[in-house]
């Protein structure tokens, strides 16, 4: 703060997801100006349709599972992909419906594996002998718990856990119940670098383009957002929610107002629809 205050800044721009914004709203309230624009793959930011980052991590994951089914149908394979979504299952359940996935399992819906077994095994009646199975990184079976790869010390007000594994818990047990080898690919940061899509690329000049807009009116403490097609603001305010304490710079806490998969969304019905098991 005193260097920012030192160097006359302005305004800062804050790109990022709900712990980012978590920080802009804190940094606001002690007298920075601050301006947020919605960035992360799990395209879970309150208060705003989509995130740019999220396009492209679903665009990678689709082609990812357009590779895996050659080799699931000649080899008779489940082939299970683990994608990014620690609380938020968007990822998971776009890239199913765009790549062909037979289940979606996402942190949303606890799943059961029987119930996904019993999909896999009337695919083997119909003589498909391979499924592809899309797991997000946060899916948790019923009466089960995250699965969590390891612990850091960041420090206080951080999300300290490190999530991964689930795909691999599931490939296995899968394997088990249906009599089909299982194979795991887990994406984990692939997803997240390389060449943008021409979606992500307009979307987020978009956001820019109206976060500069904001500056210049002198509005601060917002996130800029899109709502039915329409740039706009929010108050950093309303995209925190309840996490009032400042200082934890993380969010994803229970009192977080995290942008989940509402069980009425078009893509839980569409999915449902033409037939991916969701596991429950």
């Amino acid at each position: 703060m005193q260097n920012v205050k030192k160097d006359k800044f302005d305004c800062i721009f804050t790109l990022g997801g709900d712990g980012t914004q978590k920080s802009a709203r804190d940094l606001y309230l002690k007298g920075i100006n601050i301006i947020g624009v919605p960035k992360t793959i799990d395209n879970d930011v309150a208060c705003t349709d989509i995130t740019f980052g999220y396009n492209t991590a679903v665009s990678v994951a689709m082609e990812a599972l357009d590779r895996l089914h050659s080799t699931g149908e000649t080899h008779h394979r489940i082939m299970v992909l683990e994608v990014m979504g620690r609380y938020a299952g968007w990822i998971a359940l776009e890239s199913a419906i765009a790549g062909g996935g037979d289940v979606a399992l996402i942190p949303e819906i606890p799943f059961d594996l029987k119930k996904v077994a019993n999909k896999i095994k009337e695919r083997i009646k119909k003589g498909k002998r391979f499924s592809l199975v899309v797991v997000a990184e946060g899916a948790v079976p019923k009466d089960g718990q995250i699965t969590v790869k390891g612990t850091r010390d960041n420090g206080s007000g951080v999300d300290n856990t490190k999530l991964g594994g689930i795909g691999e818990i599931v490939a296995a047990e899968l394997q088990k119940l249906t009599g089909l080898e299982a194979r795991n690919t887990t994406l984990g940061y692939m997803q997240r670098g390389g060449t943008p899509t021409a979606y992500d690329r307009v979307l987020s000049t978009k956001y820019g383009a109206k976060a500069m807009d904001l500056a210049l009116e002198g509005k601060f403490g917002v996130l800029t957002v899109l709502k039915n097609g329409k740039l706009d603001s929010v108050p950093l305010e309303k995209v925190v929610g309840k996490n009032k304490t400042i200082g934890a710079v993380s969010g994803n806490t229970k009192e977080s107002n995290l942008r989940r998969v509402p069980m009425d969304d078009d893509l839980i019905t569409t999915a449902r629809n033409i037939g991916i098991s969701l596991g429950d």
